[in-house]
């Protein structure tokens, strides 16, 4: 873990996912049910930061905290992050800035890890992070094939709990120019997850629309956010002119979407996406 430090969470409630809350009722689950427990809730958003780099192509960290911040994610998957990682970032440690922005826990996964430009300097990385108002307790980074060389990518893993009840998040950024890479990296991701017992909520840039191979192999095992709780196309890239849907938010069968929104924002080449789950109730509740 790369930080434990804490300070109070904003509590903006973004008005765009209020808007949809408004227009889907009663999305079909069994938490809904006569003596059924409440689901706890938990919001959470996905959102590959290009570095820090916006539209105007300008680095602005400040303006992806305040983009995060108005989700008002409880949990929230980032992409294409830069630790200490070159010129292009200032050498910032892009994680533990936005942590102590948001006043958040982070675990930060290096998929590219290059020696220091100069000798007693912090080593060059570039991977995903994952921020959390939940206290993190374990977490690990597992490095995916690339069959036909590409990129490095990787699966970050947190381990959390959520008003009593332990949730594993996943975060994700699979490769953007070969399917044959993307369907290895899914199939080494369903491996990991079907260990898991604990509810799960995968995030991540997964570089494929919902009609691809690629979806259709995870959707065997989790649900589409968007597909349950979503209105619209959904699209995420590119942010000046959205075209396609290849962010994502989904989990486990035990956890229920109930608002999915696509956020708008000038911070990055990909607009967030947030979801707002209901987690299965019962037990006791923290």
């Amino acid at each position: 873990m790369r930080v434990d430090r804490r300070r109070p969470a904003p509590a903006i409630i973004l008005l765009l996912v209020a808007l949809v809350a408004t227009a889907i009722t009663g999305t079909g689950t069994a938490a809904g049910a006569p003596g059924a427990p409440p689901p706890r809730p938990l919001r959470v958003a996905t959102f590959n930061i290009h570095h820090g780099v916006g539209l105007d192509n300008v680095l602005d960290l400040e303006r992806i905290a305040g983009t995060v911040e108005s989700t008002g994610a409880e949990v929230v998957g980032l992409q294409e992050v830069d630790v200490h990682f070159g010129a292009r970032s200032n050498f910032v440690d892009q994680a533990n800035w936005l942590a102590d922005r948001l006043g958040m826990y982070v675990v930060f996964g290096a998929n590219l890890d290059f020696a220091p430009p100069t000798a007693g300097a912090p080593r060059r990385q570039y991977g995903t992070a994952i921020l959390s108002e939940h206290r993190i307790s374990e977490w690990t980074n597992t490095l995916l094939p690339h069959p036909e060389g590409g990129e490095q990518r990787g699966l970050l893993e947190a381990q959390i709990r959520v008003r009593g009840l332990p949730v594993r998040v996943y975060n994700t950024h699979l490769q953007h120019n070969s399917q044959v890479e993307r369907l290895a990296q899914i199939a080494a991701i369903r491996a990991i997850l079907d260990d898991v017992d604990e509810s799960v909520v995968v995030l991540g840039d997964l570089n494929a629309t919902p009609d691809s191979p690629e979806i259709a192999n995870l959707t065997d095992d989790l649900v589409d956010a968007w597909v349950t709780a979503g209105v619209g196309d959904g699209f995420t890239y590119d942010a000046a002119t959205p075209h396609a849907r290849i962010d994502y938010v989904m989990s486990s069968n035990d956890v229920v979407a109930r608002t999915a929104a696509v956020v708008t924002s000038d911070a990055a080449d990909h607009l967030p996406v947030v979801v707002d789950l209901g987690l299965p109730g019962g037990g006791v509740v923290r």
